[in-house]
Parts: structure tokens; C-alpha cells; sequence
């Protein structure tokens, strides 16, 4: 059975100059110099050794993220991503992601990583505040910020995300206003924008610094819709915005919200694969990897780079997906619905049924999506659709 469903790849770097006191994000600070071709070694011998799971499937998209990938050399990138390339499960248009720090990049650095196949990076900026960025426990500036984006235009990028925070420590409106006004000069493509959280087991979570109001976050949000919007950023997903349609979009987290499946290699990365048993019945996994870089690197000896592996139940199909399809503001067709899930389109559809009365979520030619007041209360929708799993 060939399985209608997209594979993309994620590889994790776990290394960081400095820990942010807000990410619960697996990162590790920099100690020394990295072991980064030990680690790029692994890194292929761990996709390798997953290669006997794909079949014919072919990768579409890759997304380096971290940490910081940025702190890997060009040359380093540039092996891993050959590796990959000559494995013949590449496609040769693919979407390929680095996520970039702004304080740690430089010219030669995106040259290389634009040399090495990138073809798209993912700026993290936060804030273009010097005094917010400190609060927030970032190492650049908001000139180094404003640098990246033109080094990278330099370097032959013509598609660039820039990541965008707001309802930061003591930040004003016209403090959220003025970051969105810096964006939209720097004329890039793609904006993905977040509101801060307190998560647990991070800094901010045992040292709560003065954070807005909840008025003062929905004022932030609706300024956000507001602006975007008039400075021809469409919204296509809960926090992603592009100029240019959907060529523009991330194909990468498309997948992921479109329930598509994902190898994942390096420490601490969650990957999902489908396939098919004997009778056909789809069956879906999830999997880990070891977590600490150290334990990663140490299972090179083995093969044992994962940690565990969870299968979701079929009675959890449905909730999954959904809680993954009406991030996007176009939703889902049912044919999607049903190639990824293997589901019953009348048994969500009467799960479905009180939304669709509420008006928080509509149906048009098999296209289900939430309304605008449906998307305020996507967790409310989320939540009543919750499976009662006994383990």
C-alpha cells in the first residue's frame, strides 16, 4: 500500500552560547569547543540506519533547528547535508531550513550554509529592542538582528523567517508595534510570531519577571492581525504569517500541521512515521531520541540513538489530527482526513457537530477549517474532542 503522506526530516542541534531563561527547548550552553564532526558523524549514522524504514518514500522537506545550528560550521552543514543527498531519498527541490541566531552568524558562515544546498533560514529575533532582547536573555543586538537579514540577502537567500516574540518583560504596545514596523522594513518573506510563555522547569518559571497584562497580550495579538495584514502578510497558520502565498509558506511546519510524517535525527528529536500492517490497518508511531547530547553521541557505539518509541492508538487518530490540521487557517479536506488517519469522516463530523453549530467551525466543499471566532477558541474545540485512552 502506498501511503498518500508526506515525509519531511528534522535534525536537532542541542548546543546554545547561552541558555535563554524562557526556553524549555532541549539546549544545552556551549562548553568548549563542540564536538561537531563526532556529532555530525552520528547524525548521519542515525539517519542511515533509519533509511530501511522509508522504502521508495521520498524526503520533501528539512528543517535544522536547536539550539542554535548556526554555532555548526559550514563545512560540517555541508557533509551532513551531502550524506543526505546521496542517499537518493532526497528530492531534488526539497525545502531545506537552518534556524540562525543573530549572534552567531556572519557573512561567511550563511555563504556557506547557502553553498552547502540551504535554501532557506530561519532568523530567531525576538524583539528589535537592545533593552527587551537583554531582559529576554538573548546575545545579540537589534542591529546585529537588522545585519543577519541583509548578510543572508547577501548570501543568495531568498527565503527568510524571521521569529518575532511579543508580550516580553514590561513591554509596551508600541513596543510590540514598533518590532512589527522593523519587520516589515527588512522586506523579507515568511514571519512566525509568539507570544511569551511561562514554561516549567525554565528560568522564568522560578523567577517570574513583570510580564503584560492578559488585556495587554489580546491588544498585542489583535495589533499583530491588524498590521500583518496591511503590510500584505496573510495568515495561514496560529502563529505563521507569509507574503507571497503559499509558496511563501514553511513547507516544512505545513507538514507537521497537515499530520504529514518526519524522520527526526539528533539528540532529543521526535520524529512520526505511518505504515501499514498486513491487513492494512494504518499504524502510527512517535519516537525519541536519547536527550542529552552526551548520551546521543555515546549511542553512536550501538545504534541505540532512540529512547522510545509510542504507538498512538486509533482511538487517538482523530484528536491528533485534528489538533494539528485546524492550526491552519484553510483546515483540512477530507480526503487528507482520511489518508492520514484512516478514520470515520461521519463519526468526526458528529464530533464535530456542536462547533459547527457555535459558528466556531464551518464546512465548505469537504474543506473544514475554523471560523475567525473558532480560531480564538481552538483549545475549548481541542479539548471536548479529547479520547478517553485507558493505558
Amino acid at each position: 500500500m502506498n501511503l498518500d503522506i508526506p515525509l519531511s526530516l528534522y535534525i536537532h542541534f542541542p548546543w546554545c552560547v547561552k541558555k535563554c531563561p524562557y526556553c524549555d527547548f532541549n539546549s544545552h550552553s556551549q562548553r568548549g569547543e563542540l564536538p561537531e564532526r563526532a556529532y555530525v558523524d552520528a547524525l548521519i549514522q542515525d539517519f542511515r540506519q533509519q533509511l530501511t524504514t522509508l522504502g521508495e518514500r521520498k524526503i520533501e522537506t528539512i528543517f535544522m533547528g536547536g539550539g542554535t545550528p548556526s554555532l555548526i560550521s559550514p563545512k560540517e552543514i555541508a557533509r551532513l547535508l551531502t550524506s543526505i543527498q546521496t542517499s537518493g531519498q532526497l528530492k531534488a527541490d526539497a525545502e531545506i531550513t537552518l534556524e540562525a541566531n543573530p549572534g552567531a552568524l556572519d557573512e561567511g558562515h550563511l555563504s556557506g550554509y547557502r553553498q552547502a544546498g540551504v535554501n532557506r533560514v530561519s532568523i530567531g529575533v525576538q524583539s528589535f529592542d537592545d533593552n527587551l532582547l537583554q531582559k529576554i536573555g538573548r546575545i545579540h543586538s537589534a542591529s546585529n538582528a537588522v545585519n543577519a537579514v541583509k548578510l543572508a540577502k547577501q548570501a543568495g537567500f531568498e527565503r527568510i523567517n524571521l521569529d518575532l516574540m511579543y508580550g516580553l518583560p514590561e513591554q509596551s504596545l508600541q513596543g510590540a508595534r514598533d518590532d512589527l514596523e522593523q519587520v516589515f522594513a527588512l522586506d523579507t518573506e515568511h514571519l512566525s510570531v509568539y507570544q511569551l510563555t511561562i514554561e516549567p522547569n525554565t528560568e522564568f518559571a522560578a523567577r517570574t519577571p513583570i510580564l503584560p497584562t492578559s488585556d495587554q497580550y489580546w491588544q498585542m495579538h489583535e495589533q499583530t492581525q491588524q498590521l500583518t495584514q496591511q503590510a500584505g502578510f496573510e495568515q495561514y497558520e496560529v502563529s505563521a504569517y507569509s507574503r507571497g502565498g503559499k509558496e511563501a509558506q514553511c513547507k516544512h511546519n505545513v507538514n507537521y500541521w497537515q499530520f504529514g510524517d518526519y524522520l527526526a535525527i539528533g539528540a532529543g528529536a521526535h520524529g512520526k512515521l505511518s505504515g501499514v500492517d498486513e491487513e492494512g490497518v494504518l499504524q502510527i508511531k512517535r519516537y525519541w531520541n536519547q536527550r542529552h547530547p552526551k548520551a546521543y553521541l555515546a549511542a553512536a557505539e550501538t545504534g541505540a540513538f532512540s529512547a522510545e518509541t509510542k504507538t498512538v492508538l486509533p482511538a487517538e487518530h482523530d484528536f491528533e489530527f485534528l489538533m494539528n490540521a485546524l492550526r491552519l487557517k484553510q483546515g483540512f479536506i477530507e480526503s487528507q482526513y482520511l489518508a492520514r488517519t484512516q478514520g470515520n469522516i461521519s463519526g468526526l463530523m458528529s464530533l464535530l457537530k456542536p462547533f459547527f453549530e457555535k459558528g466556531w467551525l464551518i464546512q465548505t466543499d469537504k474543506q473544514i477549517y475554523a471560523s475567525t471566532e473558532g480560531y480564538r477558541y481552538l483549545d475549548s474545540i481541542l479539548m471536548a474532542c479529547l479520547p478517553e485512552v485507558s493505558e
